[in-house]
């Protein structure tokens, strides 16, 4: 018997089928269960057409198995990595980032590396929603790492609450060409938290991503 589609198995069953958008195992295995049960007994499905559906199903089988393994290994690996993250609590780690934070009127390090030499440097800071607090300035740094602090005021002179705040870096050379720089925040780990799905290091008042860890060290005896 020809398949004529699930129009066809719906006038000979009176059945209501519905039409999903992919056509799943359960939804195959039905239509052809439902086919074998309407046929013609005196004309039978071609056997070669037959065999052709059944390899589709195991395909389609196969395919939904991978699926599923796959899932499985995912969340496997999702566990592991969850499970290891404790490992961190008590190293100190520094990632890539631009958050700094006031506690008791002292800040965090500015952290940040440069291209190449600079004769001037400008970082400007902004709170936690974006707004510009001040900018501070320093002379002639080296190419490299540098650290510089903040006093936790702002551009007025006045004493900012505790809380969270970013900073940005800018660098001109000697032929005031801007430098290429890179922001960097770190702390040492007291937990591990989840924070919109991402797995984060909690380092004092900052939680840090965990994928965006670029080195761990050992805490100073």
């Amino acid at each position: 018997m020809d398949i004529s589609g699930l129009s066809t198995v719906k006038s000979q069953s009176e059945l209501s089928v519905p039409k999903p958008n992919i056509l799943g195992r359960d939804a195959f295995l039905k239509l052809l269960v439902t086919q074998l049960q309407h046929q013609d007994p005196l004309n039978p499905t071609d056997s070669t057409e037959f065999t052709a559906q059944l390899a589709q199903f195991s395909s389609l089988e196969y395919l939904g198995n991978i699926s599923d393994s796959l899932g499985d290994l995912q969340s496997s690996q999702t566990a592991l990595n969850n499970s290891q993250a404790v490992n961190f609590i008590g190293k100190t780690v520094k990632s890539s980032g631009n958050s700094i934070h006031l506690t008791d009127g002292v800040s965090d390090g500015i952290q940040f590396e440069l291209g190449a030499d600079a004769k001037a440097v400008f970082m400007n800071i902004y709170d936690s929603v974006g707004s510009y607090i001040k900018t501070i300035e320093s002379g002639a740094l080296s190419a490299g790492e540098q650290t510089f602090k903040w006093d936790g005021n702002d551009k007025n002179g006045n004493k900012l609450a505790d809380g969270a705040y970013t900073f940005e870096v800018f660098a001109v050379d000697a032929d005031d060409n801007m430098v290429n720089t890179k922001a960097f925040t770190s702390g040492m780990v007291t937990g591990v938290t989840f924070k919109n799905g991402r797995l984060c290091l909690l380092a004092g008042n900052k939680e840090i991503p965990v994928d965006t860890v670029i080195q761990v060290t050992e805490p100073e005896d």
